[in-house]
Order: structure tokens, then C-alpha cells, then sequence
């Protein structure tokens, strides 16, 4: 076709959770007459998959996608996500938790933890975490969905998933190809651009075929083989601001119900994650590779496992990951958009990997070239991949450098480190004032920095003014009355076991919804 034809055959490159969630993304936007999907897959290469944790935009993809939250988890066997329990990030020996959702509501158009750190200074003792509801079911053990009756307190939970991210690509197959896309198992030899205005033209594969497209996507992984080695499109290195550069990850036996919250553990060279599934445990361990080397930092995470339970025992040996923390320059270059690891990769400390393929394929669609060449469609596609990247990459940041590990090397060159200029803004703002509401705020919210900036920190020096407008009883009152009514609801929830008992892989059709959305 030529450059002012209407795309009509996408070609996906790369399997795995980025490309399946692509396929079964597009097979729902476009019908199998306005679109020819195909996706390229190999066998002979491996996918990362060290991800098992989402964030809530994932309830959102799932609808839009047509998988029934039943459905899901039965097959992924999942487990429900309140929110990420961080230990040993502030004070060596202290934990707090970043619940999903708020804290309270906003009273008269201001903030409420602008009140609660108000009353704090009068000598209130009740902590912030005992009016989020997700947080403490999440340490109870329990679960419930949110509702929209504004005045019941779950309208201020949210929830998301933990889940085995290959059995979730399994899945997403089953649906997108159940819509018409065709896979094609072969490895590509080279990818051949038109001579004329440098545009994707096809993909030679290993039998000779060259597989033709009008758009491309890239889901090759960390080697970007369109994105980086075809079209030449370069890296930013984030490494300054987060050294961690390996990983290694290993599953474990279920030696407990599951906990319906991730935990992320500091450790001398970096910090260990810990999510429970149905029928096992990941554990992993993100380090620098100038701290520790490799087989230490596998000796490190299987001896954590032997600690917590003489049960949690390794199902198989440790894989290691090699990573460069950045972005590539551009995500959409020409006919051509990097979805997943071959667009950038950021540490799984906030669990948004998943996420930031969602939100590419949404602002895809959003701005789907009318051309093979649409610069001004790429151009704004690139500018909010880029913000949301980071956006996210200064939340991460801030879990490392307001750190209160002293005395460790890794932790004190990180406490010590100059931060970009947009969070150096955002920690004076907090620090003098508590405010957490920031300009172009997209994932991660008010609530969402509230939760680690009081974790990391502690109280600020300040809070809003505004909260002093409110007569002192009256706040009390109202202050009282939201932290008994979370600890109510709490106490009527089932327990997190309970609920998982309704997703069985045996009986994955009961639960609160019953109905797939096609």
C-alpha cells in the first residue's frame, strides 16, 4: 500500500504478555474485516516473565479485552491484590504499606490527610493507615470489591492482581486467536524497510516467507529488534538514578494462604519481592551488580526463603536478568510502536510493567496512524509515553533515595544522590506543606505518594491551611467517624482465602461476576 492507504494488516512481533495483550487488545478494537492481525512468535526464544504483580488499570484492560475476572484467575491461578508492603525502605526496621485507593475523602474540597495531619498536631493518635480500607484488609487477610455508593467505605478501595504473567499470555492467545489473529511460529532472519521512506515494509522469516505489514508492533523484548536494531532508534540510560541492573527470581511451594498484598523487602544490595499465587510463590531479588554478584545474590534469596518458613522451598533453580533501566528515545518511530520491554524497562518495584503495556496499546489506539507515515500522530503518542515513563520513574526513584539506611553503601550513595528536578519539586511541596498533588498526575496520584512519602519520611512540616477553616470538634467528629467505619467494614469482609475459594482452576466461573464480556 502506499503511504495515504488505510492500515489494514498489523503485525505483531514477539509473544509473551506484551504480545498477546496486544493481540487480544487489537482483535477487540478492530473487527477481523477492518484489521488482519498477525503475530510472529519463535519458540526458540525464551520470555522474560519475572513480572507477576499488576497495579488496578489491569481490572480496566481486562473488560475492555473481554476476559472475565473469574476466568482469569482460575486460569493464571491469581490471587487479589489490596496493595505493595515495603520493609526495611525508611527505617531499617520499620514496614508500611501502599494500599490501593484513598484514604478517607476530601472534606470541603480539602485533602483528608491535610485534616488528619491537622489533628495530629493536636495530639490525635490514630495512624493515617487505619482510614484505607484496602490497607487494612490487606493486613487482616481480607477482600472485597469496590462499590459505588458513595457512602459506604469500600467506594474507596481498588484492587488488582497477582497472577503467573505466562499463564496470562496463554489465555490472551486463546482469546485473540478465538477473534481471528494468526499466528505465525518462526524466527526473523532480518526486516527489509523501504527504500523509499524508510517504513517497515516486511519481515524475512527462517522459510523464506517475507511477511508483509502496514503497522508493526515490537514486543521483541529488551533487544527491540525493530524498534532498535532495524530502525536505529537509541537508549536513554536511567541507570544514575536506579543502579539496580540484575535480577534473579525463583518460585516457591504455598506454604500459607495467600496474602492479598505483594511485599518488597530491602536488602543490602537491593530489595527482594515476594508474591503469592494460588498455587505457588515468586520471590525475586533486584540488585546492583557492583554490590553483590550473581551466585551471592541467588545464595542471598534462596537463604530469605529458608527463613521465613521451613516449607518455602525453591520449585526450581534461580534465573538470572540482565537489565539497563531507560527508555528508548522515541516508543513510535515511522510504521512501527515498542510495546513492553523493547520500549523501556523500570524495575518491578511498583509492579508497572504490566501497566505501561496497557497504556501503550490504549494511547495507540488512541492515536492509530491514519498512514504508514503519521508523524503527528507519533509525535503526541511519544510525548505521553514518555511523560507516563517518567512519571514513574521519579515514584521509583523516591522509594530509593529517601531511604534512612545508613551506614550501607549502596543506600547511602542513593540517600545522597542528585534527584531530577521534578521530584526535588515534589519532595519540597510535601515536606513544607503535605501536599501530594502534582501537575500532569496520570498513574501514580494523590494517595499514591501520600502512601510512600509517609512511609519513606514520615509526617511533614506542614499541611494545607485550608483544614484550619473547620471548627476542631467537627473535624474530630468526622475524623472518628470514617476510621470506625473502615474498621466496620473490614470486619464484615470474608477472608482472602475465602474469596479465592469462589476462582478454583476447577470452577473458575463462580465468583462476583458471572458474565463475560465479549
Amino acid at each position: 500500500m502506499d503511504n495515504t492507504g488505510k492500515i489494514s494488516h498489523l503485525v505483531i512481533v514477539g509473544g509473551g504478555t506484551a504480545g498477546w495483550m496486544s493481540a487480544a487488545f487489537f482483535s477487540k478494537v478492530f473487527t477481523p474485516q477492518q484489521m488482519r492481525i498477525t503475530l510472529v512468535e519463535s519458540a526458540e526464544i525464551g520470555t522474560v516473565g519475572v513480572g507477576e504483580a499488576t497495579i488496578p488499570p489491569i481490572t480496566f484492560f481486562n473488560k475492555v479485552v473481554g476476559v472475565d475476572e473469574g476466568r482469569m484467575l482460575a486460569a493464571t491461578q491469581g490471587s487479589f491484590k489490596l496493595g505493595i508492603e515495603f520493609v526495611g525502605w525508611g527505617d531499617p526496621a520499620g514496614r508500611y504499606l501502599h494500599p490501593f485507593g484513598y484514604y478517607g475523602a476530601p472534606m470541603e474540597g480539602v485533602s483528608f490527610h491535610a485534616y488528619w495531619l491537622r489533628a495530629r498536631r493536636l495530639g490525635y493518635k490514630a495512624d493515617l493507615a487505619e482510614f484505607s480500607l484496602s490497607c487494612l484488609a490487606a493486613k487482616a487477610g481480607r477482600f472485597d470489591w469496590r462499590v459505588d455508593d458513595p457512602h459506604d467505605p469500600r467506594a474507596a478501595m481498588a484492587h488488582a492482581y497477582h497472577f503467573d504473567a505466562s499463564l496470562y499470555a496463554k489465555l490472551l492467545r486463546e482469546v485473540a486467536e478465538a477473534r481471528g489473529v494468526r499466528r505465525v511460529e518462526r524466527t526473523i532472519r532480518g526486516v527489509d524497510l523501504d527504500p523509499l521512506d524508510g517504513t517497515i515494509a516486511s519481515l524475512a522469516l527462517d522459510d523464506g516467507e517475507a511477511l508483509a505489514g502496514d503497522f508493526f508492533i515490537d514486543c521483541s523484548g529488551f533487544r527491540g529488534l525493530l524498534i532498535g536494531d532495524a530502525l536505529k532508534v537509541g537508549y536513554d540510560d536511567w541507570s544514575r538514578f536506579l543502579p539496580a541492573d540484575r535480577a534473579v527470581a525463583v518460585p516457591s511451594a504455598r506454604f500459607e494462604d495467600p496474602i492479598p498484598y505483594t511485599r518488597a523487602i530491602a536488602d543490602t544490595a537491593g530489595w527482594r519481592w515476594r508474591i503469592p499465587l494460588q498455587h505457588r510463590t515468586g520471590n525475586g531479588y533486584v540488585y546492583v551488580s557492583d554490590h553483590i554478584g550473581d551466585d551471592a545474590a541467588a545464595d542471598v534469596l534462596l537463604a530469605s526463603l529458608a527463613r521465613e518458613h521451613p516449607d518455602n522451598k525453591a520449585l526450581a533453580d534461580p534465573r538470572f536478568l540482565r537489565f539497563t533501566t531507560g527508555r528508548r528515545k522515541q516508543s513510535r518511530v515511522k510504521n512501527c510502536a515498542a510495546i513492553g520491554l523493547s520500549s523501556g524497562f523500570l524495575e518491578p518495584l511498583e509492579s508497572t510493567s504490566i501497566h505501561l503495556i496497557q497504556h501503550g496499546l490504549i494511547k495507540l489506539a488512541g492515536s492509530f496512524p491514519l498512514a504508514k507515515n503519521d508523524p503527528a500522530a507519533a509525535g503526541i503518542y511519544n510525548r505521553i509515553m514518555g511523560e507516563e515513563m517518567e512519571q514513574i520513574r521519579d515514584f521509583l526513584i523516591y522509594h530509593y533515595h529517601a531511604n534512612r539506611r545508613v551506614g550501607e553503601p549502596l543506600w547511602d550513595r542513593l540517600r545522597h544522590m542528585t534527584v531530577p528536578d521534578s521530584l526535588r519539586e515534589k519532595m519540597e511541596l510535601f515536606r513544607t506543606r503535605g501536599a501530594t498533588i502534582f501537575p500532569n498526575q496520570t498513574i501514580f496520584q494523590e494517595p499514591n505518594w501520600l502512601a510512600i512519602m509517609m512511609g519513606q519520611q514520615g509526617e511533614p512540616e506542614g499541611y494545607d491551611p485550608l483544614a484550619n477553616l473547620m471548627d476542631e470538634r467537627l473535624m474530630a467528629e468526622r475524623l472518628q467517624q470514617v476510621r470506625i467505619a473502615c474498621l466496620k467494614a473490614v470486619e464484615r469482609m470474608p477472608t482472602h482465602a475465602q474469596v479465592l475459594g469462589r476462582f478454583t482452576a476447577a470452577d473458575g466461573a463462580k465468583g462476583k461476576s458471572d458474565v463475560e464480556i465479549a
